[in-house]
């Protein structure tokens, strides 16, 4: 496992990462061959255009809202919620105002 972060100390979340204006910023907290574990930064109406993943994707929203869509439906959502994104199925996000999250994709 390729570790990005000290292991076995506490950290949080919102401060690992900053906004960039007009940007989007990711830092890969843990990657390996079943997964990643990535965390974004999304300045307000920043978005991450509609594509697939071969496995699920769990957004964690940890500051802001974001609008994700999966498929054909919209979801709303806030600090403190999440939304597993389905395997192959096609998604988007964009930034309602700017937000944090940690995305959880784990390989079967």
């Amino acid at each position: 496992m390729k570790k990005h972060l000290e292991t076995a100390k506490p950290f949080n979340l919102k401060e690992l990462i900053s906004y960039s204006e007009a940007s989007t910023v990711s830092k890969i907290l843990s990657k390996n061959s079943n997964g990643n574990t990535t965390l974004f930064a999304f300045d307000k109406e920043q978005e991450l255009s509609e594509h697939t993943a071969p496995f699920d994707a769990t957004a964690i929203i940890i500051d802001g809202e974001c609008q994700i869509t999966i498929k054909d439906a919209e979801y709303n959502l806030k600090e403190g919620e999440m939304i597993i994104m389905p395997a192959n199925v096609p998604h988007a996000l964009l930034a309602t105002e700017a937000f944090k999250m940690l995305l959880i994709m784990i390989k079967e």
